[in-house]
């Protein structure tokens, strides 16, 4: 039976396509597809080193308690808000003569961090580009050390309070202060009569300052343990922002700030006095502006 031209041709092409086939396969291997669009590496967001609006949250410290008359707030003379010049506060270095109109404070005395989700949910509202955190020195601060703050509660609540931040303002910088050495109140204060007196007349933070002038094994090592508890905060504070890309922590620099007492309120020689006040805006300020993020600051020897 003869052959027609179109089945020679059809029957003298095939091992051509085989070949090709093989070829395919054993060189360099099937391609790989181009990634969807939805794959595409995002870049990373950018801290934001001149925002126009901060809101604090926070305790007493944020409040300026004591700073300027006995037992007050003084919100004006906050390292984070206030207006008085002499505190040049944070948010006067980054607003200027926008400071009353672009920035609140949104912290309370006494507040612990079981506090710090509501605050941050009033925080929201103003849709600030900057937030302020300092927690942390009333759980530490119980009426013994049984009472404090356990470090599991301590990362629930902050993880919360951030949750609710980061819902409602996914672009908003958050900067995390870390808790103040309490051991070093008790060191600056333990030797004046008058500061022995107002801690222990006001109960002032008596899981370390309490009978500030026995310097017995046992006292010591209560001291010992609430200084440790505050540095477990302080690991939590930096895990929990190293978890956010838009979060900075201070690297430990207010813990390892060596305060005087001229940093110290004279009411209470606990709260920062305008002094104190201007120091903690200062490295808040220098942390906050910078292209690079602050690195640990290495575990003080005493």
């Amino acid at each position: 039976m003869p052959v027609s031209r179109r089945s020679l041709i059809a029957t003298s092409a095939l091992p051509l396509v085989l070949i090709a086939a093989l070829a395919a396969c054993t060189s360099e291997g099937p391609r790989e597809a181009a990634p969807a669009p939805d794959e595409v590496a995002t870049p990373a967001p950018e801290w934001n080193t001149s925002p126009d609006s901060v809101a604090a949250i926070g305790d007493s410290i944020t409040r300026a308690f004591d700073a300027c008359s006995l037992l007050s707030d003084c919100p004006e003379a906050s390292w984070v808000t206030g207006t008085d010049t002499a505190v040049s506060s944070l948010a006067q270095q980054l607003l200027g003569e926008a400071t009353a109109e672009r920035s609140w404070n949104l912290a309370a005395t006494g507040a612990r961090v079981a506090d710090l989700p509501a605050q941050a949910a009033e925080a929201v509202r103003h849709e600030p580009e900057l937030v302020t955190v300092l927690i942390g020195a009333n759980d530490a601060c119980a009426a013994d050390v049984a009472s404090m703050t356990s470090p599991t509660e301590f990362r629930a609540a902050l993880t919360e309070a951030f949750g609710v931040i980061r819902e409602e303002l996914p672009e908003t910088g958050i900067y995390v202060s870390s808790v103040p050495d309490l051991m070093r109140l008790w060191e600056e204060g333990s030797e004046s009569f008058m500061a022995r007196t107002v801690w222990q007349m006001a109960n002032i933070c008596p899981s370390m300052l309490s009978d500030a002038s026995d310097d017995g094994v046992s006292a010591g090592e209560r001291r010992a343990e609430v200084r440790a508890r505050v540095q477990e905060y302080n690991t939590v504070l930096e895990d929990v922002c190293t978890a956010d890309e838009l979060c900075r922590y201070d690297g430990g620099a207010v813990f390892d700030f060596r305060f005087t007492p001229s940093h110290l309120s004279d009411w209470d020689w606990f709260h920062p006095s305008r002094e104190g006040q201007s120091e903690l805006a200062a490295l808040a300020y220098e942390q906050i502006t910078t292209d690079q993020p602050a690195e640990p600051v290495a575990p003080r020897v005493d």
